[in-house]
């Protein structure tokens, strides 16, 4: 189980690079003159194989988390809270599925500003999951 648990370990560290990263592809999309079409495409290009690259992480470290979870069992408090934060982050990675496709058909209408915001979420959450799985509060 510990191989089990290094993988989980190194796939989730992987994931987040790839979550830190994308939304920051963001940033820089929201801010291109409209007149830099060829700076467009190359965010475009880096923002679509990020995505491609980051995708198969995700699936990973939550297969290797379920593995955890049905080696160890689901119990305590603080495991519900952190799976309930992994749900959300399943979420927030087809958002940003979501958010590139408008990026793409050139229907994007938030500022770089919101897009600053939107890409500290993951932060906080990484602060709360090793908080839970460290302390173990309840």
């Amino acid at each position: 189980m510990l191989v089990v648990k290094a993988l989980h370990i190194i796939f989730v560290v992987s994931w987040f690079a790839g979550l830190f990263y994308l939304p920051r592809i963001f940033v820089n999309l929201a801010m291109v003159p409209a007149d830099s079409p060829a700076e467009r495409d190359r965010l475009l290009l880096m923002a679509r194989k990020l995505l491609r690259f980051m995708t198969p992480l995700a699936v990973l470290a939550v297969v290797f988390g379920l593995w955890l979870w049905f080696g160890y069992g689901f119990g305590g408090g603080w495991l519900h809270a952190k799976t309930a934060l992994v749900v959300g982050l399943i979420g927030y990675h087809v958002y940003c599925g979501r958010l590139l496709g408008q990026f793409v058909a050139g229907r994007n209408a938030r500022s770089h500003v919101w897009f600053r915001v939107f890409n500290e979420m993951p932060v906080l959450v990484l602060f709360v999951v090793v908080f839970l799985v460290v302390l173990k509060p309840f």
